[in-house]
Order: C-alpha cells, then sequence, then structure tokens
C-alpha cells in the first residue's frame, strides 16, 4: 500500500455538489484540475440534491413500511446516476474516466440493509483502472453484503464513509470531502453569524462533534479516519482556498500555536427521548434494555436512570436517539415488559461544547450551566466525556444556547488569539 506521499487523491462531491448540470460540471472541472495537477485521482459522489428524500417519498406511496432490502436497491440508484454524468462530463473535457458502483469498487459491508458497515475494500480493480489512467467515479453511500451478496446502504452520510475507506484502502495522500459549505466551523453559521471556520480539528474533536450535531462529516467516516489514519481536508465546492484539516491530535497541535481549550459549540435538533417508568431496580434490567436496543440497531446517545428511594420504589430511565429511531425504540422497549409505561418526547433539543483543551482546563461544566443558567435554559439532562459536554434542552431554546455558549467562551471570528511566530493575532491558515 503507498503512504502519504501516495499521488492517489480521493475527492468526494455531496448532494449540493453535484445537485444540477452545472453543479457536475464544476466537480468535474475540479477532479480533472486534480488529474492535471499529476493526482491519480478517485471521486465518489453522493446522490444529486433531494433525490435521496424524493426516492424515500416514492416508496412510502406504495408502502407504509417498505421492505429495506428493496429500499436498498432503490436507494442505491441516485448516485449511480451522479457518476455516470460526471464520468460524462469528464469525457467532454478530454480525459477518461469509469463510473463504478459501490459492488464494482469492491465495498463489502454487512447485511444489515439501510444501515450497514463496511467490512472489507477490495479495490484491485480501481487500482487497475488507475494504472491505465482512468479517472475512477465511485457510488457513494452504497456496497455488496458479503453474506447475501445484495445490495446495501450505508445510513445518510454514507458516502462519506465510502471516500474514507476507499482512501484507506488505496493509502490515498488525503481524503478531500467537498460540501456547500467552507470548512468547520466553530458553531452553525446560521445561527451564530460570526462562527468561525477552524483550520485544524483532531480525529477526536471531530468525532465528538459529529456525533453531538455537526453535520460537515458523519461520525462513521470519522471513526474510519482515525483508525486507518487518513487525512480528510473538508472544502467548499464552490470556492477556491484552504478548508478544515482532520488529522491526529499530534498533527493537529503541529498546525496551531496554541488550541484554545473550547474548539466549538454543536446542536442537534433532531433527537427524541425515551422513558421508561416503573423499571425494577434489579440487577441486569438495564443490560436488557440496552441489548435489545443494540440488536435492532438503534444508536443511543444520553442515559439517565434515578436511584429509587426506598424499598419498594421503582426507577425512572431515560435516554435519547435520534428521532427517526422514535418509533422502533418505543416499540422495542414496550415489548420487554420490564416497566410499567413508556413516554416519548420530541421536544427536545442537545448543545455541546467541544475542545480538546478541556482536559486541562477546570471549571467549563461550571460556566456551560452558569450561562445556561443566566439564559433561562433549564438543562434536562447532561453527558460528559473528557472533550465534551453536552446537554439535553427544551428544542425552542437551541439558538438561544448556541448563541450565548459561543459568545461566553470566545469563540467568535473576531476573537483575539494567541500570537504566532509570525505576529498575527488569530490561528494561522492551513491549506491541504
Amino acid at each position: 500500500m503507498s503512504g502519504p506521499d501516495s499521488d492517489i487523491v480521493v475527492m468526494k462531491f455531496g448532494g449540493t455538489s453535484v445537485a444540477g448540470a452545472e453543479e457536475i460540471k464544476r466537480a468535474a472541472r475540479r477532479i480533472v484540475a486534480a488529474r492535471e495537477g499529476g493526482c491519480r485521482v478517485v471521486a465518489v459522489l453522493s446522490a444529486r440534491g433531494k433525490t435521496t428524500d424524493e426516492l424515500v417519498a416514492q416508496a412510502l406511496e406504495i408502502s407504509e413500511r417498505p421492505v429495506a432490502r428493496e429500499m436498498d436497491m432503490l436507494l442505491s440508484t441516485g448516485e449511480r446516476i451522479s457518476c455516470a454524468l460526471c464520468a460524462m462530463a469528464i469525457h467532454d473535457m478530454g480525459h477518461e474516466a469509469i463510473s463504478l458502483t459501490g459492488s464494482q469498487a469492491g465495498i463489502v459491508t454487512d447485511s444489515f440493509h439501510t444501515r450497514a458497515k463496511i467490512v472489507d475494500v477490495r479495490a484491485e480493480r480501481i487500482r487497475k483502472t488507475l494504472e491505465e489512467d482512468r479517472i475512477v467515479l465511485v457510488a457513494g453511500f452504497q456496497g455488496v453484503s458479503t453474506e447475501s451478496s445484495d445490495v446495501t446502504t450505508l445510513g445518510r452520510g454514507g458516502s462519506d464513509t465510502t471516500a474514507v475507506a476507499l482512501a484507506a484502502a488505496l493509502g490515498a495522500r488525503v481524503c478531500e470531502i467537498y460540501t456547500d459549505v467552507a470548512g468547520v466551523f466553530s458553531a452553525d453559521p446560521r445561527i451564530v453569524a460570526d462562527a468561525r471556520k477552524l483550520p485544524c480539528a483532531s480525529y477526536e474533536e471531530m468525532l465528538e462533534m459529529a456525533a453531538s450535531g455537526a453535520r460537515v462529516l458523519q461520525l462513521r467516516s470519522v471513526e474510519y479516519a482515525r483508525n486507518n489514519g487518513v487525512r480528510i481536508h473538508c472544502r467548499s465546492s464552490f470556492e477556491d482556498g484552504p478548508g478544515t484539516l482532520v488529522v491526529s491530535e499530534e498533527e493537529a497541535g503541529e498546525q496551531t500555536v496554541e488550541q484554545p481549550f473550547v474548539t466549538a459549540v454543536t446542536h442537534s435538533e433532531g433527537e427524541a427521548r425515551v422513558t421508561l417508568t416503573g423499571v425494577s431496580d434489579e440487577p441486569g434490567v438495564a443490560g436488557r434494555i440496552f441489548t435489545a436496543l443494540a440488536e435492532a440497531s438503534i444508536n443511543v446517545d444520553v442515559i439517565i436512570q434515578n436511584e429509587p428511594v426506598g424499598d419498594d420504589a421503582l426507577a425512572d430511565l431515560s435516554f435519547t436517539v435520534d428521532r427517526a429511531d422514535l418509533a422502533a425504540a418505543g416499540e422495542t422497549v414496550e415489548g420487554l415488559g420490564v416497566s410499567q409505561g413508556v413516554v416519548t418526547d420530541e421536544r427536545i433539543g442537545k448543545v455541546s461544547i467541544v475542545g480538546a483543551g478541556m482536559r486541562s482546563h477546570p471549571g467549563v461544566a461550571a460556566k456551560v450551566f452558569r450561562v445556561l443558567g443566566e439564559e433561562g435554559i433549564n438543562i434536562e439532562m447532561i453527558s460528559t466525556s473528557p472533550i465534551k459536554i453536552s446537554c439535553v434542552i427544551d428544542a425552542g431554546r437551541v439558538s438561544d444556547a448556541v448563541k450565548a455558549l459561543h459568545t461566553a467562551f470566545d469563540l467568535g471570528a473576531d476573537a483575539v488569539r494567541p500570537e504566532d511566530p509570525m505576529g498575527s493575532k488569530h490561528r494561522p491558515a492551513v491549506s491541504g
């Protein structure tokens, strides 16, 4: 396998980057420019614009609960269309390109339809095609099951994981992720006007940001990159210039003179809460509950269980899940018969602060709680890690919380940064 000095570059273009004819031609020009610059190029494309949403809507017109296998057959078509069209554009620019499905590209997955995980990348065909001086376009978001040989899809944002997995298998120099934003920001720019683009973030920080609501990169793609040492460069499809590098903590430290102890404020409005009331306080009950949820492929985020008072008292247990999983989660726990009742709540949101420097700065949690309290925002659940603090709050107050925390931790674009050796008061820009 080639290493960091490889001439292979993997470029991934999201749905907005290939939404129309002009966007596809723009992506093709970027791909061709990289090839003419001396790189061998593998490009991963998402479905165009709202294509996946439209395909889901078509399925629901036919069936209230579409069969998962057939949903994968349907949804995998969107990315194939993007690749074929982009290959046509590249041919018109005088270069040879070939479009491949996920299975043709050697993306091998488990058999869990609509949420499959990559288990292997057999990239021999891609390597052979690159040696023939052709550009390779791979349909993102999909693969083939080892057990059934059926088409599988990787879940929302799965094209990011496809790109990173191919970069790892090919030993690519970098995996460039092109989106409709210029990189990763200190907060959602739609909420915070002075949000700052981050020149660099560590894998650990990006994992926490992705898990707590940042949508620039899919969580699994960052995990794959960390585990395989793949350098990610998040960039804009619509403008030139550097974006945000996602690299190891050691390299991230080399890229900046001094990291602020809080890197970003993230949020999520797509979660829901499930509360089991009257849960028996006995060993093994929580294990049964969360094993059942895991077997149903439902990811659980924040968990809280109260301690019963008195010998005969029962506990309440609450946890949060993705809102799309709420119905399945409710059905799963109700079927266990371990509680007196199940209550769900879709009116919750989550706000988080993330930063590798939090490990060495005491008092961060106290400041978060104080700031939210001063804004009159009630904290309903709390989850922490060494580099993240998350608070579950009312969905209607999420924007207020993000703005307040972003200001309180001085994360704005105009905030004074530690002086660098060149005399700038801002953290230095990074190019990939």
